[in-house]
């Protein structure tokens, strides 16, 4: 296990970047829509219910896997509540929006030789749509899933498997995620940089992160040095 750091990240032990994508690349208002207000809404259209009603019949599913694999699952809810969810990120993919800053920071890690990886809890239903809709995918080496390892960030088979899958050193990697449990996971597994996102969406008040370095914005990481 890591120790806990609230240091800046050493860009000279960096030679891997490690990106969370909602939250830290992209505005997690987007999902917190869909997931509040998008899905309840047509859960309660559906079921003949009152918007609250769907809330509190909703509320303790949610909660009863929360940080599990099903959590992340479009699927798996598209089933429980009878609402196509992978549809609704087509629907309102307007509201699909890149963090100021995310731009920058992408373009600096690659002018300084460092690889770049999504690691991401997101259901191919939900990257894929953004990904595609924001065009940032061509940034990156390697776009990983839970949902392709069969575990969340938050489990240590998570950074098991996408070890095994694309080998690199834990040590070496700067890894950046908005979620205090997959923070705490990738510490545990020895991941050598991490950095907090406490702002991940815009449309709600920034976190506290007391263990951990923390940034609103991916761009606050800069300048960095060329890769070792």
């Amino acid at each position: 296990m890591r120790p806990m750091s609230t240091n800046p990240p050493d860009w000279t032990q960096v030679r891997l970047v490690l990106l969370d994508m909602d939250g830290t690349l992209l505005d997690l208002a987007f999902d917190n829509f869909i997931w509040r207000e998008a899905v309840p809404t047509r859960y309660a259209a559906r079921r003949g219910i009152t918007l609250a009603e769907a809330r509190r019949e909703l509320e303790p599913r949610f909660m009863a896997v929360a940080h599990t694999l099903p959590w992340y699952d479009t699927d798996y809810w598209s089933e429980v509540t009878g609402v196509n969810v992978a549809a609704l990120h087509d629907e309102f993919r307007d509201r699909i929006a890149v963090l100021d800053g995310t731009i920058a920071f992408l373009d600096a890690v690659r002018a300084s030789g460092r690889p770049m990886w999504i690691t991401t809890n997101a259901h191919p239903d939900s990257w894929k749509p953004k990904l595609a809709y924001t065009g940032l995918a061509h940034y990156f080496e390697h776009i990983v899933s839970s949902y392709d390892l069969k575990a969340p960030k938050e489990d240590a088979r998570f950074w098991i498997g996408l070890r095994e899958q694309h080998p690199f050193e834990p040590a070496h990697a700067l890894f950046c995620d908005d979620s205090l449990p997959v923070l705490n996971s990738a510490r545990t597994y020895g991941i050598g940089q991490i950095v907090a996102m406490h702002h991940p969406d815009t449309s709600a008040p920034r976190k506290i992160f007391d263990a951990y370095y923390s940034v609103a914005r991916l761009n606050e990481l800069l300048p960095l040095p060329r890769a070792p």
